[in-house]
C-alpha cells in the first residue's frame, strides 16, 4: 500500500465494530472482507499482542497491498486469497475448529474504485471489468455480451433496484448489435440515453444503479454474503460476535433477516448502526453504511 493509499483508507465505523466486536488478549478473529487493512489493524491496536487475525481478501492487489502494509504486525495477521463465502472450508482446511469473532465490510474498496482500470467506475473511461477476483473468468463487458435482454432487465432490477431496468436493458440490447459494449464510458452514455431526462437523480450519475448492479452480479455478492450468514455459526465459538457492515438495501435485508431467521443467532443491534454525522463528514462514502452485530448462541 503506498503511502497515498494508506492516507486515504478510513475504516467505516471503526469504533462502532471495536464497541461490539469486543476485541480480547489471546483471542482469533476474521475479517472476511480485509480490504485495505483498516478494521483488521484496528483490532489488532485495540487487543493485546497476543491477538490474532485472519484477513479473507480474493483481491490480488488489495491482498499484496495489505500484506507490506500490516507487516509489522508479524505472525498475528495471516491472509487467505479467497472470498468470505468461503470462511468456513478455509478455517477447516488450516485445521481451525473456532473463532472468537468475524467482521465483513461489504463496501466496494478504495484501491477497487479509485484504479479506473478495474472498471468498477464510470468517472473515466475503461475497460467494463468489475471482478474483485481476477481470477474469475466473468467479467461485466461478458455479462452484457451474453445475457438476454430479459435477464439484464432482471439483474438491474434485483441488483440495482432500478425502475427503468427494461429500458435500459433494452437500449443496451440495441446498441450491442452495432458494436460491442466493453468500456465503463459507453455504457453510462448508453444508461444516460436510455432513461428519460425527467428521471434522472439530482445528486448521483444515472448509471449508478446499473454499475452497483453488474458487480454484484459479476462477483456473485449477494449468494457469497447469504452463504457466509448461513455457514458462518459453525466456526463461530459460543459467545463470539459477528458485526456486518452493508452499504444498500439489500444486503442489509439479507443480513437482518439471517440474523432473526437462523436460531444460532442472537441478535445484538436491534435496530441497524451508522455513522456519526461527524464520520460522514471526514469519509463521505461512509453516508450509506449500516452495522448489524448478532452473537452465537
Amino acid at each position: 500500500m503506498t503511502q497515498d493509499q494508506s492516507a486515504i483508507h478510513i475504516p467505516v465505523l471503526k469504533d462502532e465494530v471495536l464497541e461490539w466486536l469486543k476485541p480480547r488478549p489471546e483471542a482469533l478473529y476474521v475479517d472476511g472482507t480485509l480490504g485495505l487493512g483498516g478494521h483488521t489493524q484496528a483490532i489488532l491496536e485495540h487487543a493485546s499482542s497476543t491477538s490474532r487475525v485472519i484477513g479473507f481478501e480474493w483481491d490480488e492487489e488489495a491482498a499484496a497491498a495489505t500484506s507490506r502494509h500490516l507487516a509489522g504486525f508479524g505472525e498475528r495477521v495471516q491472509i487467505v486469497r479467497a472470498s468470505y463465502a468461503d470462511v468456513v472450508p478455509e478455517l477447516e482446511r488450516m485445521g481451525i475448529v473456532a473463532v472468537d469473532g468475524l467482521i465483513a465490510d461489504l463496501g466496494v474498496s478504495s484501491l477497487q474504485l479509485d484504479r479506473a482500470e478495474r472498471g468498477f467506475s464510470f468517472r473515466t473511461d475503461n475497460a467494463l471489468d468489475m471482478r474483485m477476483d481476477r481470477r474469475k473468468p466473468l467479467t461485466a463487458a461478458a455479462l452484457i455480451a451474453q445475457a438476454s435482454e430479459d435477464q439484464l432487465a432482471d439483474i438491474f432490477y434485483h441488483y440495482g433496484e432500478e425502475r427503468q431496468a427494461r429500458r435500459i436493458a433494452r437500449f443496451i440490447a440495441e446498441a450491442r448489435i452495432e458494436a460491442p459494449v466493453v468500456t465503463t464510458g459507453r455504457l453510462a452514455a448508453i444508461v444516460a440515453e436510455a432513461v428519460p431526462r425527467k428521471y434522472h437523480p439530482p445528486k448521483v450519475h444515472v448509471a449508478t444503479k446499473v454499475f452497483q448492479a453488474l458487480r454484484i452480479a459479476v462477483n456473485g455478492e449477494l449468494d457469497n454474503l447469504s452463504r457466509l450468514l448461513a455457514t458462518a455459526p459453525q466456526v463461530l465459538a459460543k459467545g463470539a460476535r459477528i458485526c456486518i457492515i452493508t452499504f444498500h438495501s439489500l444486503e442489509d435485508r439479507i443480513v437482518k433477516q439471517a440474523f432473526q431467521q437462523n436460531s444460532a443467532y442472537a441478535v445484538l443491534s436491534k435496530r441497524p448502526i451508522v455513522p456519526s454525522a461527524e464520520e460522514m463528514r471526514r469519509n463521505p462514502r461512509a453516508r450509506s453504511a449500516k452495522l448489524r452485530v448478532a452473537e452465537r448462541i
